[in-house]
């Protein structure tokens, strides 16, 4: 617990901060948080003044509910009802973390109003056989390709198309996240904020996964598919990055020749979009599509229904771009 109860707002700024930066999140993330925090504060320290007082000056007792309301206001005036959520709930974390540190003796930022936001609409990929498309072509290896690797572009399609995950747990994931008997594999995730869950894989891309292995065995020795090894690695071996990454998806694309077919802003994302649509279109319900995508937002945790592991692992075998994958990977 703080033993100053008066410190300034700037020098807590940099303590969440570094608090969060224990969670992992991109260094995207940390500057959004950043410039929330100090584009509102700015705010209180100014207060119509035109001598605004520094953010070194500002003590965090000066942010009571009737100032944080004023100061919201101003801030919400110019800006998308969506950038004034998001940087209310950056703030709603700051108090919060201050009142967990002993700082302050609440958290004034539920007196605070904030405008509602409509959830975002899904973005899969457009066309109804484009994913067997993409599968497809990404599976053959090109001449025109420097250095093919179609058993790990398809690999990373897979779980990216069967099993919904987003591009930091796809980079997140070791050998040993590909877990379970035959019949019930699975890949236990790293999901967003620490969250972990487990997402049952079908049989085809249990053998899409398989084939990758060996065919990296093959390519580095044994010793790179040692359990604790990254799942995903580029073609000297290291493992993939965020832009590696990226850029292996765009060029999938462009081999199938379906990039006109990918929502603009998507890219990766359109995958894990597609996912979820197909399995409501398929049958999923609602609580299913929640648990395996680790939605965790306060409004959707509210509608979360406890469904048994059967009924995902059913929901994930209905999802028919597993059959797409079924021609492709080779039988154990």
């Amino acid at each position: 617990m703080h033993d100053k109860p008066d410190e300034t707002v700037s020098a807590l700024i940099e303590e969440f901060l570094t608090a969060r930066a224990t969670r992992k999140p991109s260094p995207h993330t940390l500057a959004a948080y950043r410039r929330d925090l100090t584009t509102v504060a700015e705010l209180v320290a100014a207060d119509g003044d035109t001598t605004p007082l520094p953010l070194d000056r500002l003590a965090v007792s000066a942010l009571s509910p009737r100032v944080m309301r004023a100061a919201f206001a101003r801030f919400a005036a110019p800006r998308a009802a969506a950038s004034v959520h998001r940087a209310w709930s950056t703030w709603n974390s700051f108090f919060t973390f201050l009142v967990a540190e002993g700082v302050v003796p609440g958290n004034p930022m539920p007196a605070v109003g904030r405008p509602r936001t409509p959830l975002p609409r899904p973005k899969p990929l457009r066309g109804e056989d484009t994913p067997e498309e993409l599968l497809s072509a990404v599976a053959r290896a090109e001449g025109r390709q420097r250095d093919p690797w179609p058993e790990r572009d398809l690999a990373v399609l897979a779980l990216a198309l069967c099993a919904g995950l987003r591009l930091s747990e796809l980079l997140a994931l070791r050998v040993s996240s590909v877990a379970g008997r035959d019949g019930e594999r699975r890949v236990d995730v790293a999901g967003k904020g620490g969250r972990p869950r487990t997402v049952p894989i079908d049989d085809a891309v249990d053998r899409v996964l398989v084939g990758y292995l060996d065919s990296r065995r093959h390519r580095f020795g044994s010793r790179s598919v040692r359990p604790d090894s990254p799942l995903l690695v580029d073609r000297q071996g290291e493992a993939l990055r965020r832009g590696g990454l990226q850029y292996l998806v765009e060029s999938c694309y462009r081999r199938a020749g379906i990039g006109d077919r990918v929502p603009r802003g998507a890219r990766l994302h359109a995958l894990r979009h597609t996912f979820a649509t197909r399995l409501a279109e398929d049958g999923a319900s609602a609580a299913e599509i929640m648990r395996l995508l680790g939605h965790a937002s306060l409004a959707s945790s509210q509608t979360y229904i406890e469904v048994t592991a059967g009924q995902q692992r059913a929901a994930v075998a209905a999802n028919r771009t597993n059959r797409a994958l079924s021609g492709l990977a080779p039988r154990r």
